[in-house]
């Protein structure tokens, strides 16, 4: 319980963005699903940007993403398996470790 995405996305803010023309890197801590991008690429590419790149600190090993999803920066390659620390979180705790570490609850 708590350890797998709940595949909900809501993004806001994204109305006043100009990006037409220009080259985009967005910047992720960590890719598990893809279903944030997913949700959020297509909103953006109606924006006509020059480019867009993704970038992430941890990219997970897993059937559950979209195989179409292209991540061009990777730090770390990491196992199916649910991470804490350094920023990640389990049901709002263990975000505050100065590092990333895998969580058996």
């Amino acid at each position: 319980v708590g350890t797998e995405s709940t595949g909900k996305v809501k993004l806001e803010g994204l109305e006043s963005i100009d990006i037409s023309g220009r080259h985009v890197i967005l910047v992720e801590d960590i890719v598990d699903t893809g279903n944030t991008l997913e949700k959020l690429l297509p909103i953006l590419f109606e924006k006509q940007p020059a480019s867009i790149e993704i970038c992430t600190l941890l990219l997970k090993e897993t059937e559950r993403r979209n195989k179409e999803l292209s991540v061009k920066y990777v730090a770390f390659t990491i196992p199916d398996q649910f991470v804490v620390g350094y920023g990640l979180d389990y049901d709002q705790s263990m975000r505050h470790l100065p590092f990333i570490g895998i969580f058996k609850p």
